[in-house]
């Protein structure tokens, strides 16, 4: 690829596995209230109850705990106990300290890309703050990176921020991702290209239609960035 000065990098699943640690925890969640309604039920309901909780709470495992808490409350009509409710709180909390270990390739790839090019190398990754912050932390990987960008919602007007904070136009720029929704189709509508590697899993609500586009390149490896990143 071509005239590229930035990489912007997405984070969960990109970087390092998120979305099964959530479907762990989802799990045991509906192991808990199983005694009130069957696994479909408490799904649906949940996902309904994060729906109407993202404009106010957003996204992570913060988020993502209160929803657990007020979904259980829902479903059993305020007959759950404190005791299964405390649990809850345990699983969101062991979801923030889940160990951010980067996937396969991931680190000896950033090194290489590092390595062998002047690229400017950001992560860009929605989320609460803190908990991005600390799995960036835990990962291992901040050095690979000359920035951290966290955003509420990768809209199409936080990427041209992204490229007005970097000091290059969007053709110069790339953002590699593995959610067509979040990290391909925004970056792409204004101008960006983009490289898409897709997950083994994606959470329901980032899922989207794909569609081809002459600035997006689509690899199945981490790996496969060096050859368009560093050849």
């Amino acid at each position: 690829m071509k005239h590229i000065k930035v990489a912007a990098f997405d984070a969960d699943d990109t970087l390092w596995d998120c979305q099964s640690a959530f479907e762990h925890v989802q799990k045991e969640y509906c192991s808990l209230l199983s005694p009130w309604a069957d696994n479909d039920t408490v799904t649906r309901s949940l996902l309904e109850t994060e729906k109407a909780n993202m404009p106010l709470l957003g996204f992570g495992c913060k988020a993502f705990t209160m929803s657990l808490i007020e979904n259980a409350i829902k479903v059993t009509g305020g007959k759950a106990d404190c005791c299964t409710l405390g649990k809850m709180l345990e699983l969101g909390k062991w979801l923030l300290r889940t160990p951010g270990s980067p996937l396969p390739d991931v680190e000896n790839t950033l090194a290489a890309i590092r390595q062998r090019t002047n690229l400017k190398m950001i992560v860009f990754t929605k989320g609460e703050a803190i908990d991005q912050k600390n799995k960036m932390r835990r990962s291992g990987l901040n050095g690979y990176f000359d920035d951290v960008v966290i955003t509420d919602e990768k809209t199409s007007d936080e990427y041209l921020r992204l490229c007005r904070m970097c000091d290059c136009r969007p053709e110069e720029t790339v953002m590699v991702g593995n959610s067509f929704k979040s990290d391909i189709a925004p970056a792409l509508s204004v101008g960006m290209n983009a490289i898409y590697i897709p997950y083994h899993t994606t959470w329901i609500l980032e899922q989207a239609e794909e569609y081809d586009h002459p600035a997006l390149k689509r690899v199945s490896r981490f790996a496969d960035l060096l050859p368009l990143l560093a050849p």
